[in-house]
């Protein structure tokens, strides 16, 4: 596991294995038929790195369902063009500076890239990378920065703290709530107060929503045969904040619960990801967000970076003071990389996925 070992990278030609994409999947989950794992010869020299970039060795990736929006072959509107076939994919990763070509990142040091190649190695733009504490003793982990500090972290207080913008008392509700965002989602709006309930796949999320992330009540969508029914059970006094990220008929139902004036920030719509869109479900009442005056929200991130500082200046906070944790999913080695991914999918997995690659 891991490539090359310290000796090769002084020499400066190292093997990096690497993910790339051979074929686009318009629907269904990716398998190895379209995500492949390959091994290329790099030059780390000190020749070999242009200015103002750093060779880096990759320590933890994070696996995040956005990326299957990236596989489909197919432009749909959505902010992040697809993947080109036969080039390494891109996520969000954690590596350690080997060579620096400028005086801004030394060697040894821990950084994040929100753009960095799935590959054990690669040299990329200071201007992609951010220094990240990686002190021992501190109370974050390096998988925090890749959850609750990081994408997930932020899109959750992106939705809840900025466009949610809740009140004390307020009926909160989070699809796909045991996820990476939704279980930052719903920490977050407890600590403003609300009462929150949250929907997930299994019985055992269940039990962790409510044990571990503090949510009044949650229930398994796989045993609610009728969601509006559900929903009427555990929102009495219906929803006042929708954190969408589902779709389809969950919020077909919720769109008959929601109060005059609710918010609902839409970061994503798992359950529709591996269908082509004329195969996707579609929403029937709609109208209801006109005679409730709902507020109804899609956002990407990119749009919100201003505020990156505000959220890491409270979310630290946070951490450091046990009031929101996360919940990792680990696999080890980059060849789990399918594995992982394949598991976004499934109801049985809970908390966000990363791997350890080194």
């Amino acid at each position: 596991m891991g490539g090359a070992g310290g000796a090769k990278e002084e020499l400066g030609v190292v093997e990096s294995r690497e993910w790339y994409l051979s074929a686009y999947a318009p629907d269904g989950v990716p398998t190895s038929e379209h995500l492949k794992l390959r091994t290329l010869s790099l030059s780390l020299g000190p020749d070999s790195i242009p200015d103002q970039h750093a060779a880096v060795k990759l320590l933890w990736i994070s696996v995040d369902p956005y990326l299957r929006s990236r596989m489909t072959g197919q432009e749909e509107g959505l902010y992040f063009p697809q993947f080109e076939l036969n080039q390494v994919l891109i996520g969000v990763g954690i590596g350690r500076v080997i060579r620096s070509k400028s005086s801004e990142f030394a060697e040894g040091d821990i950084v994040i890239n929100l753009f960095s190649p799935i590959a054990e190695y690669s040299v990329v733009p200071n201007a992609s990378l951010r220094k990240i504490d990686a002190d021992p003793t501190s109370k974050i982990s390096l998988p925090d920065y890749l959850s609750s500090l990081g994408v997930p972290g932020f899109t959750a207080w992106v939705g809840i703290v900025v466009l949610g913008n809740p009140k004390p008392g307020s009926n909160v509700y989070i699809s796909a709530a045991a996820g990476g965002v939704g279980m930052v989602a719903g920490q977050l709006a407890k600590l403003k107060g609300c009462r929150v309930i949250g929907s997930t796949g299994s019985d055992e999320k269940v039990k962790l929503l409510k044990e571990e992330f503090g949510y009044d009540d949650a229930f398994n969508y796989n045993k609610e045969t009728d969601f509006d029914a559900a929903l009427s059970k555990y929102f009495p006094n219906g929803i006042d904040i929708y954190f969408e990220n589902v779709g389809g008929k969950m919020l077909e139902a919720v769109l008959n619960h929601v109060n005059h004036g609710a918010r609902i920030p839409v970061c994503g719509m798992i359950s529709q990801y591996n269908k082509r869109w004329t195969e996707r479900e579609g929403v029937r009442n709609l109208l209801n967000i006109v005679g409730k005056e709902v507020k109804m929200q899609g956002f990407l991130l990119g749009s919100y970076f201003d505020r990156f500082g505000d959220f890491m200046e409270e979310m630290v906070g946070h951490v450091k003071q046990g009031k929101i944790h996360s919940k990792h999913k680990i696999y080890n080695g980059i060849e789990s990389f399918l594995e992982s991914f394949a598991s976004l999918f499934s109801s049985s997995n809970s908390g966000k996925v990363v791997i350890q690659v080194v």
